[in-house]
């Protein structure tokens, strides 16, 4: 859904830092070969995460949902030169894909790729995280959100991604619409919890900003 005239996002990306060839090369290759292709965060919101990271400066980044690495690659861009990166992605098929760009952009070694449940997961990390972006499976947002929070720094920074849904979130969900629910629930959620402060930016599909306080 687009949010903005395509005029005006147009003149938007066209003032905006262009993407990195190799990024360029992913997204490509990301569009031809994988299903779902709209997944990848893409030229404009990729420059949005790459700015928030080199604001943050992280020692330490979470994500959850990898699909084809562009957005973490993204996010290393902002990366302290000893930091790390865990990301975490549910589809082992993709590991192969995600390797070549991880190489390809010089950061394999400051990226620790996890394979399965991020909800079993992220216990097992032992990091305390500075930026932590979440991208996967939209019921389980909240599930997400409520195990990140204890491994946050103060002042640390969670971006949440798809957080309007196509508009979805503005309307009575259909019954079985368990996504729709969820993320409404999430949104107002972050928006009323007293630990965090929230922003809901409507970049893309919806991109919320939430500092831990």
């Amino acid at each position: 859904m687009d949010f903005l005239p395509q005029n005006i996002d147009d003149y938007a990306v066209a003032h905006s830092q262009p993407e990195p060839e190799i990024l360029k090369q992913l997204s490509r290759q990301t569009h031809l070969e994988v299903l779902q292709p709209r997944m990848c965060s893409g030229h404009y919101q990729g420059r949005v995460l790459s700015m928030l990271s080199k604001l943050v400066n992280p020692k330490a980044i979470l994500e959850i949902g990898t699909f084809t690495g562009y957005s973490a690659l993204c996010m290393c861009e902002g990366l302290q030169a000893d930091g790390v990166l865990h990301t975490i992605e549910v589809n082992e098929e993709l590991s192969e894909f995600q390797k070549k760009y991880f190489k390809a952009y010089g950061y394999e070694h400051q990226i620790q790729a996890h394979v399965g449940n991020a909800l079993d997961i992220i216990p097992t990390l032992q990091e305390t995280f500075d930026l932590v972006f979440i991208d996967a499976d939209k019921v389980n947002y909240s599930n997400y959100f409520d195990l990140m929070i204890p491994k946050m720094k103060k002042g640390g920074i969670i971006l949440s991604d798809n957080v309007l849904w196509s508009g979805k979130v503005t309307k009575v969900p259909d019954e079985k619409d368990l996504s729709t629910k969820a993320l409404q629930v999430y949104n107002q959620k972050i928006n009323t919890d007293p630990r965090v402060e929230s922003v809901l930016l409507p970049i893309r599909d919806g991109l919320t900003v939430t500092r831990v306080l």
